[in-house]
């Protein structure tokens, strides 16, 4: 399994006029190449009149798919300073489509990379970039006498209680951080005094959504 990484969100769109032409930049998650090319044809097909629909995205745990498409502009003047976004950002499994409407200005190549780089940024933003950080479920199984303490240590600590199950005795499963698991274990072992059992049942990834500055 992938270690943590950064993607976004989800679904995103942000509108900016630059010279009086309009870049419209649409931003999804996309975990597939098919994925990926669905979401471009849909927003080709919502703007069948535009000037240029400009994409790229990156997906794979290495970034094994990269794919940067110029939709008629210069070559190298849109759809790579949109990957390069991407890849300043550290974001995996993303599609950007950026779709410009000429408003009678040209731009230059300068420009044209500037204003697709700043459309694709504003469109991340748009998004929220997360990152999804690989996590443990651990479930703790204690005796009825234990668990008023140790509920609430979990709830007051950094870990994730995720659910109690009661039984003839009581389950908390919690979401704890692969890379804490050990210190998790060890911490719980000393709050029971060794009366407790402690499984992983499940890992997977939560997501936390990051600051506009990272």
């Amino acid at each position: 399994m992938r270690k943590d990484y950064r993607t976004v969100k989800g679904y995103g769109e942000k509108e900016i006029i630059i010279s009086k032409s309009k870049f419209i930049c649409y931003v999804n998650r996309a975990e597939t190449e098919e994925e990926a090319l669905t979401f471009i044809e849909k927003i080709k097909k919502m703007h069948p009149n535009a000037t240029h629909n400009c994409s790229c995205y990156m997906i794979g745990e290495h970034d094994q798919i990269q794919k940067a498409n110029d939709d008629g502009e210069p070559s190298g003047t849109a759809g790579v300073p949109m990957l390069e976004v991407l890849k300043k950002q550290g974001l995996k499994d993303t599609v950007v489509v950026v779709t410009r409407y000429f408003g009678g200005i040209k731009l230059g190549g300068g420009g044209l990379i500037r204003a697709y780089s700043k459309s694709t940024t504003e469109g991340i933003r748009a998004a929220q970039v997360v990152e999804r950080r690989l996590h443990h479920l651990m479930k703790v199984s204690i005796d009825y006498t234990w668990l008023g303490k140790v509920e609430n240590e979990i709830r007051n600590s950094s870990y994730t209680l995720h659910d109690i199950q009661y039984t003839e005795g009581v389950d908390l499963y919690i979401f704890v951080e692969k890379v804490a698991e050990s210190t998790f274990t060890n911490w719980i072992v000393e709050l029971t005094s060794g009366q407790s059992t402690i499984l992983c049942e499940d890992t997977q990834f939560i997501e936390f959504v990051l600051s506009q500055s990272n």
